[in-house]
């Protein structure tokens, strides 16, 4: 079977997860599988579930891990919503990988490409809200307001200004117009199209994106389990912080007030340990065979087997 997506930072995943040798793997983030899949190979004593809002990605992937469909069930919905509600345990390994698929980028009909013709960017094609609606009947302080808070765009006001400017004579039917909108206001240099981050920043809008990583975070640690693994793979900024701030909050041992003059606590409240203290990025050798891998941050935690461990 034809698989037309290269998993990142796929060697440096199934590492983060050796010491998971029963119980489920859940895969939030799906896609092609091609974490899964690989996850399947590798630990044969795992069971796995997979979970995505997108039906595309699910009916490829259902057919593609049909050799392992004795260990595998399947869940449509977000992760955020579906996590907290499993009913399998034990959960011993989570995987989130956060990055847009090679199926939704690449298929110009789903709206995601500069160059489509379409305006959507819906991760779920059956949610309500899409980049349509958002460019089109979204107020210029709102639309100022993605493009800064989620795109960290220098020139918000300015390029929400001109997007207003623009439909105001016609709607703006498509992900191409809007990215030759983009071109008008950013100047073209680095590395990186003129539309990137406007994009990045209707894209988290119209999926929640953020909210979903947050669900997911308070999901995990609400319910997780003695020794289980999350690994979690960031693209930007604004998501690695999220991470990286709670897994900081995982490994506290002292709750104390900052300011108090000596701990009461104990000193004994960590969850666990992140498995290392920079996020792990891409090798040379991969960022050549997948240059989509660049921006690609894993940061993985484990939580403590016993309460007496470090």
């Amino acid at each position: 079977m034809k698989t037309p997506h290269i998993p990142v930072l796929l060697d440096e995943v199934l590492d983060s997860f050796s010491s998971v040798n029963e119980g489920y793997f859940v895969d939030c983030t799906l896609g092609y599988a091609g974490h899964s899949s690989e996850m399947l190979k590798k630990y044969d004593n795992i069971k796995h579930i997979g979970i995505d809002r997108d039906d595309e990605a699910l009916a490829f992937s259902k057919k593609r891990l049909e050799p392992f469909e004795e260990r595998s069930t399947y869940y449509k919905g977000t992760f955020a919503t579906v996590l907290p509600v499993l009913k399998e345990a034990p959960i011993m390994a989570v995987l989130a990988d956060f990055g847009v698929s090679s199926l939704q980028l690449d298929k110009k009909e789903r709206g995601f490409s500069f160059t489509s013709e379409t305006l959507d960017m819906r991760m779920d094609a059956s949610a309500p809200l899409s980049a349509y609606e958002v460019v089109n009947e979204y107020s210029k302080d709102k639309l100022e307001y993605i493009f800064d808070t989620y795109g960290e765009v220098r020139s918000y006001r300015k390029l929400a200004g001109a997007v207003v400017e623009a439909r105001a004579k016609a709607p703006i039917e498509s992900a191409k117009e809007l990215s030759e909108i983009a071109k008008q206001v950013i100047p073209a240099g680095g590395k990186i199209h003129p539309a990137t981050l406007m994009f990045q920043a209707i894209r988290i809008e119209v999926n929640n994106e953020l909210g979903e990583i947050e669900g997911l975070l308070d999901a995990i640690e609400a319910k997780h389990t003695k020794g289980e693994v999350v690994s979690l793979i960031t693209f930007h900024s604004l998501e690695d912080r999220l991470v990286k701030n709670r897994f900081k909050k995982w490994s506290m041992a002292c709750i104390c007030d900052p300011h108090a003059m000596r701990c009461t606590c104990g000193k004994n409240h960590a969850l666990g340990k992140a498995l290392s203290r920079k996020p792990i990025t891409a090798t040379k050798e991969e960022l050549k065979i997948n240059p989509r891998s660049r921006s690609a941050k894993l940061r993985s935690f484990k939580f403590k087997v016993t309460s007496g461990e470090q």
